[in-house]
């Protein structure tokens, strides 16, 4: 593509008015019609400039934001390399909005996010490939489930916070028949080790998966009854008052228990 045909998108999409924006995402899918997704690397690069836009700063500009998620998710697969690198942008808006972008394309994004994770120079940016596979929905994120185990005993918070809740995405994926039971021990085990993390977030997010692996039918009845016991303890309605000290940690329990 030329770069006369990309100034009138790169002008609109440089804009901060919500209508321009529209304007030029309507002519890169213009052009995407006329050029094939194929040829739309510098597409690509324009549209995913909208990927720093901070929902905090400007929450009229989220369905923007979305609409360009969408936009590049439609580009094929070719993009899943390029938005696996965004993943290590070094700018959490972008780092976030690249991650649901692959999410949404699928299962089609596991393999490259598990290998990119082998090749990882540091923690934060594996944090970012693991909560990029914690939004697949498709059981093929099974391959990732080793990798997010290792990461929920990382020393390091940020990865190993990311990690806890990303187990209990993955047991959402799998259906029951479909998870093998030496894993579901090991997803069972290292949460119920995290309740007892000393971070709050930890905590929290642990009783979070350890839910959403009970909403899932991934509990057998011993093990609900043991869940059942340990979140009314946090929670500080059993007979020992010894309750979690921490107000998120005793709301997750106390929705965990409606799943019990």
């Amino acid at each position: 593509m030329s770069e006369v045909a990309c100034d009138p998108v790169r002008t609109l999409l440089a804009s901060d008015d919500p209508v321009q924006l529209r304007k030029g995402l309507a002519l890169v899918r213009e052009e995407i019609a006329r050029v094939g997704s194929h040829e739309a690397r510098q597409l690509f690069e324009l549209v995913s400039t909208l990927f720093y836009i901070d929902p905090l700063d400007r929450p009229d500009l989220v369905p923007v934001l979305d609409e360009a998620v969408d936009l590049v998710v439609g580009f094929g697969e070719w993009v899943i390399p390029a938005l696996v690198e965004k993943l290590d942008a070094g700018d959490l808006k972008a780092q976030i909005a690249a991650g649901h972008a692959l999410g949404r394309i699928g299962a089609d994004a596991v393999q490259p996010l598990v290998e990119e994770y082998a090749v990882a120079a540091d923690d934060s940016h594996r944090a970012f490939i693991l909560y990029a596979l914690g939004k697949i929905r498709s059981a093929k994120v099974v391959a990732g489930a080793k990798l997010a185990l290792e990461a929920s005993a990382s020393p390091d918070l940020e990865l190993r916070d990311t990690a806890t809740r990303v187990l209990g995405r993955i047991a959402e994926s799998i259906p029951p028949p479909e998870m093998p039971e030496g894993l579901r021990l090991q997803f069972l085990a290292r949460l119920e080790a995290n309740l007892a993390d000393r971070n709050t977030g930890v905590r929290s997010k642990a009783i979070r998966s350890l839910g959403k692996m009970a909403r899932q039918g991934h509990l057998t009845p011993t093990e609900r009854d043991a869940f059942r016991k340990a979140l009314h303890a946090l929670v500080g309605d059993d007979e020992a008052f010894d309750w979690d000290r921490a107000f998120v940690v005793r709301r997750e329990a106390e929705e965990a228990l409606r799943y019990l």
